[in-house]
C-alpha cells in the first residue's frame, strides 16, 4: 500500500487519542461551514454530505456540526473562508500538495512557506506538482473488517476503481463524484469506515530512506499544525521500518 496513505491513516487513528483532537475538530467544522455555503441540505449538496460524514466519523459532536451548518447559512455570522492550494517540494524532491481554508491569505501563505523553508523544501507555483496527482475519492477501513478479496469484490460491485490492502487497512479509491455512493454501499456491508473524503492520489511514489522519511515527517507535521491547513498530500513511500515505528509510537 502507498506509504502516504498508510501514514495518513496511522496519524488519523492516533489523532483521536491525543491533544490534536480539538484542532482536528476545528478543521473538520471549517470544511462543513465552507461546504454549507453552497446549500444547507446535505441531500442536494454532495460536498456538505461528505464534510458532515467526515466530521461524524471523527466523533465531532452532532450539535457542533449542526451549529456549523446554521452559522454558514446566516450571512451575518458565517466566516468568509477562501480555498487555497499550495504546491511545492520537500525532502528528496517529494512533491507536496497543501490544501487550506483561510480568512487571511497572507498569514496562511507565510506559515506554509515557513514550514517548507525550515525543513529544506521549496514552495512552488500553482500547478508545479499537481500534474503528478489525480483527484479521487478515498475510503479507509481497518484490515479487521474482512479479507483483501472480500473488500476487492465489494469495491468492484460498488463501482469503485481500486482497493489497496495490507496488514493494517484497506484503502479504496473511486471517482470523486462517486464517493458518497460508494461509501454508502460499503457502509451497508462493513459498517462506518475510518475515513471517507476527497483527496489527491500520487500517480507514482518515491521510496525514502528512514533518514529522509523522518525529515519529511517533520515538515508534514509542521504543515498539519498550521490552523488553516486542511490536508497535506505527498508522493512518497515510507520504508517498512519507519511505518512500523509510527504504528507503535
Amino acid at each position: 500500500m502507498a506509504g502516504h496513505s498508510q501514514f495518513k491513516n496511522i496519524m488519523h487513528r492516533k489523532g483521536a487519542q491525543d491533544a490534536k483532537r480539538a484542532k482536528m475538530f476545528t478543521k473538520l467544522l471549517r470544511e462543513v461551514m465552507v461546504a454549507a455555503k453552497s446549500g444547507p441540505d446535505p441531500d442536494s449538496n454532495s460536498r456538505l454530505r461528505t464534510a458532515m460524514y467526515a466530521a461524524r466519523a471523527a466523533n465531532v459532536p452532532k450539535d457542533r456540526i449542526t451549529a456549523a451548518v446554521n452559522k454558514a447559512s446566516n450571512p451575518a455570522e458565517g466566516d468568509n473562508f477562501e480555498e487555497i492550494r499550495y504546491e511545492g517540494y520537500g525532502t528528496a524532491g517529494i512533491a507536496i500538495i497543501v490544501e487550506a481554508l483561510t480568512d487571511n491569505r497572507n498569514r496562511t501563505a507565510s506559515e506554509v512557506r515557513s514550514s517548507f523553508t525550515k525543513y529544506g523544501g521549496n514552495l512552488g507555483e500553482s500547478g508545479s506538482v499537481s500534474f503528478m496527482f489525480t483527484r479521487v475519492g478515498s475510503i479507509s477501513y481497518p484490515a479487521s473488517v474482512g479479507s483483501a478479496d472480500e473488500l476487492f469484490e465489494a469495491v468492484i460491485e460498488a463501482g469503485a476503481e481500486d482497493c489497496e490492502s495490507d496488514e493494517y487497512q484497506h484503502q479504496i479509491y473511486c471517482e470523486p463524484d462517486q464517493l458518497n455512493n460508494v461509501r454508502e454501499f460499503l457502509e451497508g456491508k462493513f459498517g462506518m469506515p475510518e475515513s471517507a473524503n476527497l483527496t489527491w492520489k500520487p500517480n507514482t511514489l518515491q521510496m525514502l530512506s528512514v533518514e529522509e522519511g523522518e525529515k519529511l515527517l517533520k515538515m508534514l507535521d509542521a504543515l498539519e499544525d498550521c490552523d488553516d491547513v486542511q490536508n497535506v498530500i505527498g508522493n512518497f513511500q515510507l520504508p517498512d521500518e519507519l511505518l512500523t515505528k509510527l504504528a507503535k509510537d
